[in-house]
């Protein structure tokens, strides 16, 4: 396979602070890529990058072989982009957002018809092509802001966090549909907030402080993980979290209403980590041992780095 995005030593600063720093990766055609990382990453700088809405301060980017910073205009034909707030009408219909994009892209007249029935029924919004955008729930808009940013059949489809505040149901539908685009050869590089949906995605990139650390496939980045991983739940998950992080050997952080923690090293095990929370007083509710998640690789890897940055 090609590739369809290649970033070379891609930067961004904004007054001073260096928001995209020295990134470099490649993207296959046909592949679902996601870009995760914390909120303030860089992940939505990048792909503002790519899609030629910002200049880089530094290195460059092709996308389906055009320069982001010589061809912006070449790129921005051949791609399709869902920002976080994608810019429906609400007094519009489904149907004429769909029409409203379609002289955007200048879709021809003589392919338009077909395609926006293709696009309504392939989005599932077919029965509400007649109702206004702003009656829609929040997951059908979302179908409706992908259906727009599809309605010229780009090569890469961009998404910046599109599943954000969407239903459970609504974001399996969405997924399924992200499915569909790739078999047909479609290329998605999306931004996401939940690891769940980085686990279905061909390969991941971990961004921290505008830098990529890892950039794998989901398996390959568990397998990153040094040790045991397991779930507790104290008395006082909060101070128990900090008492295990003191502990050499393991790291720890909070998930929900649990602790999930790794053990690292050799001379330290589970029975030990329990018996210095015993000691600090601390009683623990219950205890197993884990598969590690794609999470838990990302938050050791994070934590590990804020570890050795200098104060």
């Amino acid at each position: 396979m090609s590739q369809i995005v290649e970033l070379h030593q891609l930067s961004r600063a904004f007054d001073g602070v260096t928001a995209v720093n020295d990134l470099s990766l490649g993207v296959e055609k046909g592949e679902l890529f996601g870009l995760v990382g914390p909120d303030g990453a860089g992940k939505t700088t990048t792909i503002r990058l790519l899609c030629g809405i910002l200049e880089p301060s530094g290195g460059d980017a092709r996308v389906a072989g055009y320069s982001i910073r010589t061809e912006p205009e070449a790129i921005k034909s051949r791609i399709g982009y869902m920002p976080q707030r994608f810019g429906l009408y609400g007094d519009l219909t489904v149907w004429e957002n769909l029409h409203f994009y379609a002289d955007v892209y200048r879709v021809p007249r003589k392919e338009r018809s077909e395609r926006l029935r293709r696009l309504l029924d392939f989005s599932q919004l077919e029965p509400f092509s007649d109702r206004l955008a702003r009656d829609l729930s929040g997951g059908m808009k979302q179908k409706l802001g992908l259906a727009c940013a599809l309605i010229h059949t780009p090569e890469v489809l961009f998404l910046d966090e599109p599943t954000g505040g969407v239903d459970p149901l609504s974001r399996r539908d969405f997924w399924r549909i992200l499915y569909d685009l790739t078999r047909q050869g479609v290329t998605i590089f999306m931004s996401t907030a939940y690891l769940d949906e980085a686990e279905r995605c061909t390969r991941v990139g971990l961004m921290h402080q505008g830098r990529l650390m890892v950039c794998a496939t989901p398996a390959s980045i568990r397998s990153l993980l040094p040790g045991e991983v397991w779930q507790l739940r104290c008395d006082n998950n909060r101070l128990a979290e900090k008492q295990i992080r003191s502990l050499h050997g393991v790291t720890a952080h909070l998930v929900g209403n649990t602790i999930h923690l790794i053990v690292t090293e050799q001379d330290m095990s589970m029975d030990r980590v329990v018996n210095a929370l015993d000691e600090a007083g601390y009683a623990i509710l219950e205890r197993k041992r884990l598969v590690p998640s794609l999470e838990d690789a990302f938050l050791h890897l994070i934590r590990k780095e804020i570890e050795k940055t200098p104060p």
